[in-house]
């Protein structure tokens, strides 16, 4: 096992990740933080919120790639850096991710 860490909306997050995947781990911390620095100023949010923003947007972006026709080409969705081997099932991790944040963050308002 290996740790990167991710500095994602100004703050550092150290994971764990399988030996040889750092790149490809760097690279999704990457897509994230360009998420959130798309958002604009999130200083009062907590880090719960910030990526359950970023992991919507993330899994509205899976949504619509999948609700494009076969005959319609999708927009290309940014990858800062090359997945050899991503595994398959990928967009319904993030969509679970996602779902995940959600839950969180309605019991940390309640």
């Amino acid at each position: 096992m290996s740790n990167v860490a991710l500095n994602i909306g100004g703050r550092t997050f150290t994971v764990a990740c399988a030996e040889g995947e750092e790149d490809h781990v760097s690279g999704l911390g990457r897509m994230i933080d360009a998420k959130l620095s798309a958002m604009g100023e999130l200083s009062g949010q907590s880090e719960t919120r910030m990526l359950l923003f970023a992991a919507l947007l993330l899994a509205d972006e899976v949504h619509d790639a999948r609700a494009q026709p076969a005959d319609e080409p999708a927009p290309p969705l940014p990858e800062p850096a090359p997945a050899p081997g991503l595994p398959a099932n990928s967009a319904e991790k993030l969509e679970a991710i996602a779902i995940r944040l959600e839950n969180l963050a309605s019991r940390l308002e309640s």
